[in-house]
Parts: structure tokens; C-alpha cells; sequence
């Protein structure tokens, strides 16, 4: 039986997890810029597909993919307020199914957001349903990217859903070099909450959303983790036997950080993700990050 095709768009780490769940179900098509990288794809069973998202006029090749299914997982570009990355896939999937007698539009589309869109909400819990409120051009790139996205799915009638994510770790992606250069964290009473998944987590959420995913519909992929930013890096540092970091106000990071890390400091918020276990039947196989640092732990031993 032939299988459906999937085509992932952005092929990072996340990608790298996500296909090694998805082998078995889909014929893997990647896009990538990097002929390099090309040999690494086809090694994970991803057929490499040439296209820069920064060059529409190199995504032609999508045309010959015709694929059932759309994993975008590429961020947008590192300025402005738009995403015409996401616009110049989408112009290149519809700019397809003009040049064919039969429309082939995607089945389903499933975009890997930020929870970054919703700002700064000095701790309060958030829900799927809660607004918007960008606080940096980062999020508002995000968000234009959903916006697009959900037009086009509704114009096209493909259901399009969005994973909002928090910040991604796992056993290879901890803060150990910034613990290690001594960078300071905010002071307990002047700390932000915040929200993180494991990448493999992440990665079977993402699965749990091809199945189950409903049209239109936004998911928070956060843990049951409530740690504020410190709290985290103290975690961290512990289970790694290193120095915990020197506690500063957020007047003096003003000048001890750099904007772009100041920026994520100063966003509190705390993310629901009932919806999450509830519509797609999401079981976390690390609930907190200390469940992670407790198997790190047993590992090293």
C-alpha cells in the first residue's frame, strides 16, 4: 500500500525526532537549502527536497511533491514584523495547484507557533482561547505566520492546526554553557515563570496532532512544569554540581544582559495544557524537567 507523503518544512532538530516517529506511516519528503545536510536527511528516511524559503523562486520543486500532509517547523525571518517565509511557502503550494487540471491541496498542515505570542502576563495562567498581546517583533513574526496560515487553510478548506511551544530542552539542550559563563538570573521576588517541553515530547505531541489535531484549533505543548526562570537554572546547576547563578534585579540586567536574552527574562506567564492531554491524548513521558534531570542522573551513573 502505497503510503501518503509528508513534507517537512524546516528540518532541525525537532524534524530529526519527529521522523524517526513517522517512518513507518508516511514517505518523508525534507526541505532544505543545505546540500550538505542532504546525506543526514536520507540517513533519518527524509527525502531531501532543494528550496530556501528566502528564495521563492527556488521552491518550485515542491510542486513534485504533492504531499497529503505539512509539517512547517521553520521560524521566520530575523527581522520585521511579517513572515514571508510562511507567505512564500504558501504562494509556492498554491502557485502548484494551479499549473494542474486537479486540485491536490494538502490534507493538513500543522504549524509549530511560539507561546511568545501572548507577551508578558506578569505569571497569570494562559489558555488556548486567551488574546494575543506580542510584546517584540520575534512574537509578532510568529503571529503573522499563524494568521496566514489559518486564512490559507480556511480559503483552501485545509485544516490547519497550531502548537504553540514554550521553551525546548532536552538531555543535549540545557542552559549548562550559560550556567558554566556565570550569566546572572533575576531575583525570586522579581522572576518570570517560565514554560518548557522536552524536544521529544514535542515531538510526540506533534504526531498525537496529525492524528487528532481539529481544524483551526490552537495547543499549548507545555509540560506540568511551574518553575520560574532561576528556579530553572538552580535545577539545572544542581543536578549537574554546578554554581548556581548570581540573582540580580531586573534594573540591573538592564545593563548586565543583552536585549535579546532581556527580552525572554521579563515575560511571565504560565501556560494551561489541559487541551494538550485532553483533545490529543497527549501522555508526557517527561512531565517536568526534574524527571528529565532525575533519568540524566540514573543514566550517569
Amino acid at each position: 500500500m502505497m503510503k501518503n507523503k509528508l513534507l517537512i518544512v524546516g528540518c532541525g532538530d525537532v524534524a530529526s525526532r519527529v521522523a524517526s516517529l513517522l517512518t513507518q506511516r508516511f514517505q518523508l519528503f525534507g526541505l532544505c537549502r543545505k546540500v550538505e545536510n542532504f546525506a543526514s536527511l536520507r540517513a533519518l528516511g527524509i527525502k531531501p527536497i532543494a528550496g530556501d524559503l528566502d528564495q521563492p523562486a527556488s521552491l518550485t520543486k515542491i510542486a513534485g511533491v504533492s504531499a497529503h500532509t505539512i509539517l512547517h517547523l521553520a521560524p521566520p525571518p530575523s527581522q520585521g514584523k511579517r513572515d514571508v517565509r510562511t507567505r512564500y511557502l504558501l504562494a509556492a503550494l498554491s502557485q502548484h495547484q494551479a499549473h494542474v487540471k486537479k486540485r491536490i491541496l494538502p490534507q493538513r498542515l500543522i504549524y509549530i507557533s511560539t507561546s511568545g505570542v501572548y507577551g508578558n502576563r506578569d505569571g497569570n495562567w494562559i489558555s488556548e482561547s486567551d488574546p494575543t498581546n506580542p510584546g517584540n517583533e520575534r512574537a509578532y513574526r510568529r503571529l503573522d505566520a499563524e494568521q496566514q496560515l489559518r486564512n490559507w487553510g480556511i480559503r483552501n478548506q485545509v485544516p490547519i492546526s497550531i502548537l504553540r511551544v514554550p521553551g525546548i530542552y532536552a538531555h543535549n539542550r540545557l542552559p549548562l554553557e550559560r550556567l558554566r559563563r556565570g550569566t546572572p538570573a533575576l531575583l525570586p521576588n522579581e522572576d518570570s515563570y517560565t514554560n518548557h517541553i522536552h524536544a521529544d515530547d514535542l515531538a510526540h505531541i506533534i504526531v498525537a496532532a496529525l492524528r487528532l489535531g481539529k481544524p483551526g484549533r490552537i495547543y499549548h505543548a507545555s509540560d506540568d512544569s511551574h518553575l520560574k526562570m532561576g528556579e530553572y537554572f538552580d535545577l539545572v546547576a544542581k543536578y549537574f554540581n554546578l554554581s548556581f547563578p548570581e540573582k540580580i534585579t531586573r534594573q540591573q540586567a538592564q545593563v548586565a544582559l543583552s536585549p535579546g536574552l532581556l527580552s525572554f527574562m521579563l515575560e511571565s506567564r504560565r501556560l494551561t495544557n489541559r487541551r494538550l492531554k485532553q483533545e490529543l491524548q497527549a501522555q508526557l513521558r517527561y512531565p517536568t524537567v526534574e524527571d528529565c534531570l532525575i533519568e540524566l542522573r540514573n543514566n550517569n551513573r
